[in-house]
């Protein structure tokens, strides 16, 4: 029973398509363990949709190219994954994602992540590296899953 439950989700994505992602995961939350408690997302224009779900971190966007923005985003997500502690958090992913799950994971919680269905051939950089701690590692093609020991393929996002 989900009330019975208390476990503390946290679910993120950075703009675009991992959000589009994220929010097609959210219509079932209804089959989840508990309802997701707490959201981060990377840009301040969707902040009110994530609140609207419930309490939103922003912590910025950032690439490789971008070390300087990369070490604040870090810190960011450091912040936001030692303030709320979830048990876990499940993300669609991105950079500054994969930052939050890195900070989530040393505070002890397990990371789900979900690479995006625009890699078809391979698995994205930030797949490749939150692999090495995730508990949980979704391809959204089978062939990319098969290529990667420990990564599952359960489908599609849709």
């Amino acid at each position: 029973d989900r009330q019975d439950v208390v476990m503390k989700i946290c679910v993120g994505a950075s703009a675009g398509g991992h959000t589009n992602e994220l929010m097609a995961l959210l219509r079932h939350t209804d089959e989840w363990p508990a309802e997701p408690s707490v959201y981060v997302t990377t840009l301040e224009i969707l902040r009110a949709d994530y609140e609207a779900l419930g309490r939103t971190h922003v912590i910025g966007e950032c690439d490789r190219a971008a070390p300087v923005r990369m070490v604040v985003v870090f810190f960011r997500a450091m912040l936001v994954a030692l303030r709320e502690r979830p048990d876990v958090i499940v993300t669609t992913g991105s950079l500054p994602l994969a930052m939050v799950c890195f900070w989530v994971k040393v505070a002890r919680g397990k990371v789900v992540w979900i690479d995006s269905a625009a890699q078809i051939e391979d698995l994205s950089w930030s797949g490749k590296l939150v692999r090495r701690f995730a508990d949980l590692e979704l391809a959204q093609w089978r062939d990319v899953a098969d290529r990667y020991p420990g990564v599952e393929y359960a489908g599609q996002v849709v």
